[in-house]
């Protein structure tokens, strides 16, 4: 769909944000306490004034992004290319090559590949022949050549997926040889070029010559590319579905917002000329885009995306987060976007309460911290302090997070809400970058105290995503949060067998619902070099125990490692199934949300992918889940005294597989802290026959409740007001036109 101009998009807003009322119909499910308090609010014209002014701030961001952004501004490095024109043609060569390198990187991260190509190959010819760098560089730049003309161009389900092979190996082959011939160059002068080795075995696939024509002492052996567990194949069924936008990296939420019971997307770009948009699931295998009619024309960037029914009136809104890696420049404004139930949005953020500081930002999390129905907001910012939104139960909220001891002051790049010690109340963690993590505990009285060191939960100390689940069905929440650092070599070192000198490995903290944590990461065979960004949880196999993908990437381009899928067996051991799986996408990847999209009972798996540099796109993938053969359970929770969207509920299924009796644990929250689930709990059940027993227990009114003899492979509803399941219509379909 054509987007116009920002002018024509905010004139269209005024005319259709004038004609929806501010409050409509509330669902026959029911409206809570504060469905009364936000139709007496702020009139329709102040709303639109809010959105527009919106429109402003963004459009204003946009015009600068050219001379303010280190990864998507043109102008940004101007002076480099200013000072190569300047330098006269007898400068010594070493300082002409220094500079030419310069700027073909620079513009390598803008997309103009041939005019980097030029460049590096002048640094090349110039540069004494002893260096490495330049040649790598140029191999570099020759990869995202070939990227280009065949992955994006000719984009093909298979191309990017580790091991390349069949569509993925490129028609254009000319680019790839050409940064082979770079990359054993840099060998032959250094053998122990762990990224030139690792990206000279890739490009060998590119053209169909892995493994036979690698030569043997830079060979990475293909069983290091095996899985540990073979699994059946996915299938990236994004491009005929006309998902596949191609975009730079940003956020993804797969969730139900127009009310029929399918799972639309909401999918945004980061660059602040990037569109949010909106594609309804039309129920019948096929999406449709709908950005305009959602009323998302004008509203740009965002790294991040989260949802919640925040002021309680029966469906989902949309919270976008912006300004992350840019530190002072990134001080952009987030946004809350109201849905009218018709997945018709407008911005409310001013009108909030929510805009009066921007700070740079790619995280939050939706929590009732102080159990009074309504939802509160944590946001996680970048060398800012982060902020504690409490909801005022009015459709505006208030920062408490200087009263409340929650403002880190660090690098915050994940933030999760769990009950880690089962006394109602959530708390807080926070995964950040260069500082030891936060485990803020809810005291219960609008306050928090840092309990991470008594915990043993304060790394790695460069970490990135994060999240609170029960890996082990034991009832207390366990966390995982990731090591991060922006290299490839130690991913490529894990390939090659050879042991990793910079990145901490992740860390998997087992809870005892105390209060106690202990790192049991090498335990279940957690002891890979993973590096995410993007990243989300759910039960891929519906054997009832929570697996997880991990997007993974940094921002330069030779940040090619594949995105990992990790296999939860029995809650004792995880196995790395992603060649098996086909899912080894090489793009970075970020906004991930695992969702049962085409109702065949088992969850599919949807990736934003595409990089930081404003050459790095990439588009989008959607891998169809091709069944385990077990069972399943869908839950949709209706909060009445509790938030209405009952973020913070937990379900228990208890279960009889196999002569054995066993409990299968959820949390109702979007998974992780990058990339959104539906709050809708997809639970597996593995060969059960039937749900012995269903609790829910609702931590605002402290009850729970119980079902038996339920059914299986089917969706309910269940109301914290209600003794009764509600089944829902849950027919299959099949993906595509």
């Amino acid at each position: 769909m054509r987007v116009v101009s920002a002018l024509c998009g905010a004139l269209l807003l005024l005319l259709v944000v004038g004609a929806i009322p501010r409050g409509h119909a509330q669902t026959a499910t029911g409206t809570n306490k504060r469905a009364s308090a936000l139709e007496s609010g702020a009139p329709t014209t102040s709303v639109a004034d809010g959105h527009l002014r919106m429109l402003a701030l963004l459009e204003e961001i946009r015009k600068r992004n050219s001379v303010e952004n280190l990864y998507t501004g043109a102008d940004f490095h101007a002076g480099e290319r200013h000072l190569l024109k300047q330098l006269r043609i007898d400068s010594p060569p070493a300082q002409q090559a220094r500079l030419r390198l310069l700027v073909g990187k620079d513009e390598l991260r803008l997309g103009n590949n041939q005019e980097a190509i030029e460049h590096l190959r002048k640094a090349y010819d110039l540069s004494d022949s002893r260096l490495v760098q330049p040649a790598f560089q140029l191999a570099v730049a020759y990869l995202r050549l070939g990227e280009a003309r065949n992955c994006i161009a000719h984009r093909d389900a298979a191309s990017c997926i580790l091991p390349i092979r069949d569509g993925g190996i490129h028609r254009d082959q000319d680019p790839a040889r050409t940064a082979i011939q770079h990359l054993t160059e840099v060998l032959r002068r250094q053998s122990s070029h762990k990224a030139a080795r690792w990206l000279l075995n890739l490009a060998y696939m590119t053209v169909g010559g892995y493994p036979a024509e690698v030569p043997g002492a830079f060979l990475i052996p293909p069983e290091r590319f095996e899985s540990e567990q073979d699994v059946p194949r996915f299938r990236d069924v994004a491009l005929e579905l006309g998902l596949n936008t191609v975009s730079l990296s940003g956020g993804a939420i797969a969730d139900d917002f127009d009310g029929d019971n399918w799972l639309d997307l909401v999918v945004s770009d980061w660059n602040p000329n990037g569109q949010l948009r909106f594609f309804r699931n039309n129920g019948d295998g096929t999406f449709g885009e709908r950005t305009e009619e959602a009323g998302f024309l004008g509203l740009y960037g965002g790294l991040n995306l989260v949802q919640a029914d925040y002021d309680s009136d029966g469906d989902l809104d949309v919270y976008v987060l912006r300004g992350a890696w840019l530190e002072k420049a990134g001080r952009h404004p987030n946004s809350l976007l109201q849905n009218d139930g018709n997945a018709r949005f407008r911005d409310v953020t001013i009108d909030a309460g929510l805009g009066g500081n921007h700070y740079p930002t790619q995280t939050a999390a939706w929590a009732d911290f102080d159990n009074d129905g309504d939802l509160d907001l944590y946001v996680g910012n970048e060398t800012f302090p982060s902020q504690l939104f409490r909801n005022n139960g009015d459709g505006t909220f208030s920062d408490v997070a200087v009263a409340a001891g929650v403002t880190n002051d660090a690098v915050a790049k994940g933030v999760v809400w769990g009950d880690y010690d089962g006394d109602r109340l959530p708390d807080i963690y926070v995964s950040n970058f260069g500082a030891v993590n936060r485990l803020y505990r809810n005291a219960g009285d609008g306050t928090f105290s840092d309990v991470a060191a008594e915990a043993n939960v304060t790394y790695p100390f460069k970490s990135f995503p994060t999240w609170f689940w029960d890996f082990n069905n034991d009832g207390s929440l366990d966390l995982f949060v990731s090591g991060y650092e922006r290299r490839v070599d130690d991913v490529a070192a894990h390939f090659m067998g050879l042991p990793s000198m910079e990145t901490e490995p992740d860390s998997l903290y087992a809870g005892d619902g105390s209060g106690s944590f202990r790192d049991v990461g090498f335990e279940v065979n957690l002891n890979h070099i993973t590096q995410p960004m993007g990243s989300n949880f759910g039960d891929l196999d519906n054997d009832g125990f929570l697996d997880f993908y991990l997007g993974t990437g940094y921002p330069e381009y030779e940040g090619l490692m594949p995105n990992l899928l990790f296999r939860n067996v029995g809650g004792k051991q995880f196995v790395d199934v992603t060649t098996s799986a086909g899912v080894g996408h090489l793009q970075k990847g970020h906004g991930v949300a695992f969702a049962d999209f085409d109702h065949d009972g088992d969850q599919d798996l949807f990736v934003e992918l595409g990089g930081a540099y404003a050459g790095d796109v990439y588009a989008n993938a959607l891998f169809e889940n091709p069944g385990f053969e077990n069972n399943w359970l869908v839950v949709r929770l209706v909060g009445v005294e509790s938030s209405a969207c009952a973020i913070g509920s937990r379900i228990r299924a208890v279960i009889s597989e196999n002569g054995n009796r066993r409990s299968v644990y959820r949390w109702v929250n979007s998974g992780g802290s990058f990339g959104a689930n539906p709050l809708r709990q997809h639970i597996g059940l593995g060969r059960a026959a039937r749900v012995d027993r269903l609790e829910i227990y609702w931590p605002a009114s402290d009850r729970t409740q119980v079902f038996r003899d339920v059914g299986v492979n089917q969706f309910v509803v269940v109301r914290e007001d209600r003794d009764g399941l509600e089944a829902r219509p849950y027919q299959a379909v099949e993906f595509g036109p």
